[in-house]
This record gives structure tokens, sequence and C-alpha cells, in this order.
């Protein structure tokens, strides 16, 4: 009888084993696809498919995080016209992530979210959506103060302020600095984000100018 229980723990055991591998491949496999996307119907065709993988796994944030980030990339086409839309995209993918966890990386294309839609007007939406990017990085900030993504996305937000309303690149020019350091130091862990540094360089390198 020990025998047999023993047995059908190592069987259990090995499934599991076998399943955590399997989607880890796929993952990974979906996000070297991310990296590499350039077209809209790209970009949404991974948002779907981590989505999809979300609902099957269940337990999971990563899927719905990056069917976020896929989704926002959208968000930065020039191409993209609705905004809003697209932000109520991206909302409903980081809604399933964060039923499941909230983290400084979702608090990130939270701000990324609200940026694109405060960036459609932001004389009259700098008070709504852009208090909500702000906040967003500041929750982010306290969950994980050596997010090298969060300091890339606080000086794109000087950057683009103008000095007049305390902005511009030198007040940018530290936070890029700090971002870059980060990304230097940073260890990553398997299939956790990697985003972000050749941007981070390549406004380090504006401001520098």
């Amino acid at each position: 009888m020990k025998k047999a229980f023993l047995a059908l723990t190592l069987l259990a055991s090995l499934a599991a084993g076998a399943q955590t591998d399997k989607y880890t491949q796929v993952m990974q496999k979906n996000i070297t696809l991310l990296d590499s996307a350039k077209s809209i119907d790209e970009l949404q065709s991974l948002a779907g498919t981590f989505d999809r993988i979300g609902d099957a796994e269940k337990t999971k944030w990563l899927p719905y995080y990056y069917a976020a980030l896929a989704q926002t990339w959208v968000g930065w086409n020039p191409a993209t016209k609705d905004k809003d839309a697209n932000a109520a995209r991206i909302n409903a993918y980081l809604a399933k992530a964060e039923a499941l966890e909230k983290n400084a990386e979702l608090y990130a294309v939270e701000n990324m979210s609200a940026t694109q839609q405060m960036l459609v007007d932001p004389q009259s939406r700098w008070m709504t959506q852009g208090k909500e990017a702000s906040a967003a990085l500041q929750k982010g900030l306290e969950a994980d103060p050596n997010n090298p993504r969060l300091y890339y996305l606080q000086g794109m937000s000087l950057f683009g302020t103008p000095p007049q309303f305390g902005g511009g690149k030198d007040k940018a020019k530290p936070l890029f600095e700090k971002s870059v350091a980060l990304f230097k130091a940073a260890h990553s862990a398997p299939l956790a984000p990697t985003w972000g540094q050749k941007q981070a360089e390549d406004m380090l390198a504006k401001c520098s100018n």
C-alpha cells in the first residue's frame, strides 16, 4: 500500500512538472514573438494568445500582463486612432492580472494605459488620466523601488513636460540614468519582463545631447 501511494505521488509530481515545463515553453515562445512583433495585427494576435494562456492556467498573472503589454504596444502605434478603446482592452487584461496579484510591473502598464488616454487631449485630461498615470507610478515605486521600468516611465513623463511646468530633459536625465543603472544590475527571473533598457538608453542619449 505504501509503495502504491509513493508511486502515485511520484506520478502526480511528474505530471505537474511536465505541465509547468509546457507552460514555460509556450510562454517563452510567445514572449520571443512579442519582442520582435512590429505590426498591430501581430500584437493583437499575441495579446489574444496570452489571454487564452491565462484563462487556461487560471492562477498565473504573467500571461495577462503580457496580453496587456502587447495591447499597450498597439496603443503607442501612431496608426491606432482610438486610444480610449485600446486602453479599455489593456485595462481588461490588467483587471484579470490584478485579481491574482498586484505588483510593480502591472502598475507600469497601468501608467502607460492612462498616459495614452491622457495624450489624446493633454489639456483637458491632465486632471483625470494624468493623475491616474502618476498614481500608478507611485504605487509601482512603493511596491518595488528598484524597478528600472518605473524610472524610465517617470523620466518619459518629465521629458514630455515643458520646463516651465517642472519638466524638460534636465529633469528627466537623472531618472534615465537611474533606470539604465538598475537595468545593468538586474537579474531577471525566467519569464519576467525585460523590456525598457534600450528605450532608457536612447532617452538618456537624447538628454545628453
